[in-house]
């Protein structure tokens, strides 16, 4: 009886909100349908206010509701591709139901003088658009506005084995799962937002949906998030434009403006913009365009919110494709109203631009062009041409950004959420939310908010549960990794240690794991947005090979300080272990024991270390690390013990663990000590940031990484005669620079000698990051593909360089259809030359985002011109970045 009525409650309910889609509860206003002359709705059409500057969009059935003082409004109704149309509307003590239908856009082209060869008016549009782009964007000093955002996602396909599971999650086919925002936008010129969220509500979890990543993007911008702007100074680079004709809406004349990508795919944008006549301003846009296969579309329309200043009022974004058996479709709707502008009073100079294209430039213009000419003559100037405007706005960028106290700061955000952001009510949702929900988004709601009761008093147990009982020590914990707390910043546990179980010849089968102890400790600093983070952190690690039946150990123990972007760490460690004589351990212990169990390939090669050590850190800011570390080592080559793999093949051999190189004398493989100082620095010049929230955070690929490093065994006496003594400089540098849309490359030099080498044991060589496997590291130019790992060891002059360039556009990628779906080219070019070793060059090719996971690679490696090796390779996308920590 109480689940029939609970059922009936629910159902009520259900249809009640569904009503209040359609019929608002109390206020007064305009409330209505928008449509084609066909009938069909116009989803997002803008209804805009005149008199009032302001304007909402319909929601995607092309309904709205818009709750006005009483009044008399001009409402502008307004939708891509349709004629606008007037109303004039007096608003009383009720709602106005007002049913608009718009007509197709009729649209005229200018007369123009036709000659063989004449270019199409579009160009002359557009080049006076992208002359004027910075002025738009920096005439207003800054404004405030208000912001909502509503983004609706639905799942319509998944694999057919997980559908269960998220049907068990309650995540359905075919359902919206919709989130809210409400938020208060600050912008200050150049680069500064600041989001007063004041209202959040979600159906699913309750993410916070921010506004400022789709709203903050300026198409006067060169750049869109990473996608060139119709507008950008090297738009007819990635564009071709034709003028589809031109239509007058309320006294203005409109240029519509077909935007064709001169090589569609990533990066670039396929539709129309709407440029204003003499303004030269951005009327309307829709435009689309893809990332990683997913397809991007959005809409804007601008509204003159003060006289000649035209601002976005209504932002539509769509994103929509398939991704390993999933497919959906995201929307959001942005609508921005209640502006407050304040315009650069410095840039509200009235010029006529003339194209020196298309136009004969006046006598008293070309004087101006005088590079000593003062910019107050050309601020004062009736006419100026494109590149004179351009000159001028350029100029005054520059000393704007010279009058900035921090340079390097490239944009700030900050949020602040209302306390009481995520407890508005119904009602509260139903006076602010400036478009209807459909029927769908309520039934979204309703179904969400019924599973979060449930949730939160299943959550409510649980945690009750968990106060009274801490986490119990579960065995699986040692291999799958697992930390407990026992309070006041106290804990222990184990890292991952399954990947520490593997083969090689060595020590057979091997085991090993680590674990941590870490007593941490955060002080609030008196400016309230940096903590101070200090912490003893002990690591033990231990490792034993049952062919060899020895067992290894180390004990790390360190100290680290960190306030902010700035911090430092000491420390001791020492013990006994296994390393690979390459301390960058080119193989991983997974591939070596993978090629050895099934190939009889034992790829790694390994000696043992006795060591202690201790070490300093310090990172200075964000451009500055260096670091220093003084050990003493008892080091001593291994022999192979076990002879085991899952097949024989042909009775093949294993080779030795003495590492390969021609002619390597065996007096560099003895065992011997050493007492080694390290130091290194790493530096980033020109780094910019990013401010969010007051914090700092660097932008790593706005500058390269310059590291220089310095070792000297020191020539301590050891008991016995085998003692290292040399010096060791290296310098190196990495950076990745974009080149527009058409590529990126990444390169990676090294450079470096070794001094008064009187006694180098082969530990102690400089080696190469080699690979004779299928697999490829993770970084585009990271290590060689084909080289043998120790064949180019040495302990004299060494240069090395890796270069990596992605194209948007190379063989393949010619077709359209493989380059929508986010495949990528690349070229790989890698070069080594010691002082004795012939030149060494590797050249190579890859796909690239294959599956949207995978790169395929092949190439050869060459010895002063002859073929040495080569083949093919399979690493993890190049966009992928992982990092393992231990």
């Amino acid at each position: 009886m109480i689940g029939t009525l609970n059922s009936i409650c629910k159902t009520s309910l259900l249809f009640a909100l569904i009503g209040l889609v359609s019929f608002p509860l109390y206020g007064q206003g305009i409330k209505g349908f928008v449509s084609g002359e066909d009938g069909k709705p116009l989803a997002f059409a803008t209804v805009f206010a005149r008199n009032l500057n302001d304007g909402i969009p319909t929601n995607q059935n092309g309904y709205f509701e818009w709750n006005l003082p009483k009044g008399h409004y001009d409402v502008l109704f307004q939708h891509l591709g349709y004629t606008s149309q007037l109303k004039a509307i007096e608003v009383k003590d009720d709602w106005i139901e007002v049913n608009v239908s718009l007509e197709m856009q009729t649209y005229g082209l200018s007369e123009v003088e036709v000659k063989e060869g004449a270019e199409d008016p579009a160009l002359t549009v557009i080049r006076k658009a992208i002359a004027k782009a910075k002025y738009h964007k920096l005439q207003v000093e800054a404004y405030t506005m208000m912001v909502y955002i509503k983004g609706t996602g639905e799942l319509s396909d998944a694999p057919f084995f997980l559908k269960k599971k998220l049907a068990k999650e309650g995540v359905s086919l075919n359902e919206a799962y919709t989130s809210e925002s409400v938020s208060k936008v600050s912008f200050k010129q150049p680069n500064e937002i600041k989001e007063e969220v004041i209202s959040i509500r979600t159906s699913g979890e309750n993410n916070q949906t921010s506004p400022a990543p789709y709203i903050g993007a300026s198409f006067y911008d060169d750049k869109v998030n990473d996608i060139i702007s119709p507008l950008a100074r090297s738009a007819f680079g990635y564009y071709r434009f034709r003028l589809e004709g031109t239509f007058l809406e309320d006294e203005v004349l409109v240029n519509k403006i077909r935007v064709i990508p001169r090589s569609k795919g990533e990066k670039v944008f396929d539709g129309y913009i709407y440029i204003v006549e003499d303004l030269w301003s951005i009327h309307s846009l829709n435009l689309k365009t893809s990332l990683l296969g997913f397809d991007i579309s959005v809409r804007q329309q601008y509204a003159p919110i003060k006289e000649k200043i035209w601002m976005p009022i209504t932002h539509t974004y769509i994103f929509g494709g398939k991704f390993f058996g999933f497919e959906g479709e995201f929307q959001y709707l942005a609508s921005t109203r209640d502006y407050e502008l304040t315009l650069n009073p410095e840039l509200q100079f009235d010029t006529e631009i003339l194209d020196e294209n298309v136009t004969d430039i006046p006598e008293k213009v070309k004087t101006l062009a005088n590079k000593d000419a003062p910019l107050i003559q050309l601020e004062e100037a009736e006419q100026l041409s494109r590149k004179q405007f351009r000159k001028l706005i350029t100029a005054y960028e520059k000393e704007q950004d010279k009058a900035r106290e921090e340079q390097d700061i490239v944009s700030v955000r900050s949020q602040v959420i209302d306390s009481l952001a995520t407890q508005r009510s119904m009602a509260y949702w139903d006076s602010i939310r400036p478009t209807p929900l459909t029927k769908k988004e309520v039934l979204g709601y309703v179904r969400d908010d019924s599973l979060a009761l449930i949730d939160k008093a299943k959550n409510s147990e649980v945690d009750s549960i968990a106060q009274k009982a801490k986490r119990k020590f579960n065995p699986f914990d040692i291999f799958s990794g697992g930390r407990y707390h026992f309070g006041k910043g106290k804990s222990a546990g184990f890292y991952t240690n399954w990947t520490k179980m593997s083969f090689n010849t060595v020590e057979g089968f091997k085991l090993g794991f680590s674990g941590f102890y870490r007593k941490e400790e955060i002080t609030k600093m008196a400016d309230s947005v940096t903590n101070e983070v200090s912490s003893w952190n002990i690591k033990p690690e231990f490792r034993y090979g049952f062919a060899s039946k020895k067992a290894y150990m180390t004990l790390n123990f360190r100290r680290s300080v960190t306030k902010g972007r700035e911090g430092y760490s000491w420390g001791v460690d020492g013990g006994k272990f296994i390393y690979q004589y390459n301390d960058e351990a080119p193989i991983s212990e997974q591939v070596n024991a993978l090629y050895s169990l099934f190939f009889r390939e034992n790829y790694m090669k390994l000696y043992e270390k006795a060591f202690a050590r201790f070490f300093w850190a310090q990172r200075m800011g964000d451009q500055f690390t260096y670091r220093a570390s003084i050990s003493l080592e008892d080091r001593s080559p291994l022999t192979n013990h076990s002879n085991y793999s899952f097949f024989n093949n042909n009775g093949k051999a294993y080779g030795s663990n003495k590492p390969f190189q021609k002619d390597l004398n065996d007096q560099f493989l003895v065992s011997n000590q050493a007492a080694l100082l390290d130091l290194s620095v790493d530096w980033r010049p020109g780094l910019k940031y990013q401010v969010r929230n007051n914090r700092k955070t660097p932008l790593m690929a706005t500058a390269p990484l310059v590291m220089l490093s310095y070792s000297q065994a020191v020539p301590i006496i050891f008991k016995g005669a085998e003692v290292s003594k040399y010096q060791q400089v290296e310098f190196g540098i990495k950076h990745s620079i974009p080149f527009g849309v058409s590529g990126k490359l990444a390169f990676n030099l090294t450079a470096g000698e070794f001094f008064n080498a009187k006694k180098v044991y082969f530990m102690d060589f400089k080696h190469f990051g080699g690979n004779r496997t299928v697999f490829s590291n993770m970084g585009a130019a990271s290590n060689y593909r084909f080289l043998d790992y120790y064949t180019f060891s040495t302990m004299d002059r060494y240069f090395g360089g890796l270069v990596h360039y992605q194209f948007r556009k190379f063989i393949f990628t010619q077709l359209p259809g493989l380059r929508f779906s986010g495949i990528r080219e690349n070229l790989f070019f890698n070069y080594l030359k010691t002082k004795n070793s012939p030149h060494y060059w590797e050249l190579g090719y890859s796909l690239d985002n294959l599956f949207r996971l995978f790169r395929l690679e092949m190439g050869a490696g060459f010895e002063n011109g002859k073929y040495s090796s080569g083949g093919f390779r399979f690493g993890i996308a190049t966009f992928i970045s992982i990092n393992i920590d231990e």
